[in-house]
């Protein structure tokens, strides 16, 4: 039986209080994918070693414990920005995009929490 899998997107108008915490969470996800990349792309490089999601995902609770700041937020869309960086690997490998960026301020921001 197959199962249809749906996604809503909705636009809400924050207090400020949610901006507040909307802007931390952008940040904490943005930090999160360049720390990745970064590590992925020098493992690479200096080891001819592949990381996985899964290698990355282990390093969270020690990014956590060097940064403090990372604990204010939820860590589901933390361990989304590393599945959204494993995906951007595999269509890279797979010949489908160039090869991922680093996510900086002024583009578009956005943090992925997954519901079941």
């Amino acid at each position: 039986m197959s199962e249809t899998k749906r996604a809503y997107r909705y636009r809400f108008y924050p207090t400020d209080e949610q901006s507040t915490i909307l802007a931390q969470t952008f940040g904490c996800v943005r930090f999160v994918y360049n720390d990745g990349l970064q590590t992925r792309s020098l493992a690479y490089k200096e080891r001819g070693e592949k990381l996985s999601y899964g290698d990355l995902s282990a390093r969270l609770p020690h990014l956590k414990q060097t940064y403090p700041w990372l604990a204010d937020v939820s860590s589901v869309p933390l361990q989304q920005a590393l599945r959204h960086l494993n995906t951007a690997f595999e269509n890279f490998f797979a010949g489908r995009a160039r090869y991922p960026r680093f996510k900086c301020k002024q583009n578009k921001q956005s943090a992925t929490y997954v519901c079941m």
